[in-house]
């Protein structure tokens, strides 16, 4: 193995965060334009502008960049260790980084309808949606720490229990809003 493959390392991880780090963030500035859009003139205008901006830059400045540049560290590193590509615990890794990029191009195409003031969802929705990131976050984590010793069943059941535990806090923050809308 070269000597510069964990600092290729290094980087592939550096970058996944940030791109993680933005595509748990932009849900979360959709749903506060969706709650903006919701208050009276000129109040949701002002706050609107400012949430495009942010998102905008977030988006451009943060998310793209760190895709891009977590897959191509990837990449490298796979051209360097090819045999990552022979173990089975590695395809599905690979299945779930396919279904991180379906995520973030979705949240891409509700960015450009949100730059647009084009509001097709709800904040429940995008509260809901935003969990999406951290559902493979959890799998890719334990698939990569785990390796060969990951127990598959063990593991499917973890990602659904979580996924339920994410709903009924999901839940449980609507009722306390509900009750306190400042929360």
């Amino acid at each position: 193995m070269t000597d510069y493959y964990n600092y290729i390392k290094a980087l592939h991880l550096i970058f996944v965060i940030t791109w993680f780090a933005g595509l748990f963030y932009i849900p979360r500035l959709f749903i506060y334009h969706i709650e903006a859009w919701e208050k009276p003139s000129p109040e949701k205008e002002i706050l609107a502008d400012q949430l495009k901006l942010m998102t905008k830059r977030l988006w451009y400045i943060i998310t793209w960049p760190s895709a891009i540049l977590a897959t191509l560290f990837a990449l490298w590193l796979l051209a360097l260790a090819p045999y990552w590509l022979q173990q089975p615990w590695m395809h599905i890794k690979l299945a779930f980084v396919v279904l991180l990029f379906a995520y973030h191009w979705r949240n891409h195409i509700l960015f450009k309808q949100f730059q647009k003031d084009d509001i097709r969802h709800t904040s429940n929705y995008m509260r809901i949606w935003n969990e999406g990131a951290t559902l493979i976050l959890f799998a890719v984590v334990f698939l990569v720490i785990l390796k060969g010793t990951f127990n598959w069943l063990f593991g499917v059941l973890g990602i659904i229990v979580l996924g339920i535990l994410l709903m009924l806090g999901i839940k449980l923050y609507k009722r306390v809003r509900k009750k306190n809308p400042n929360a």
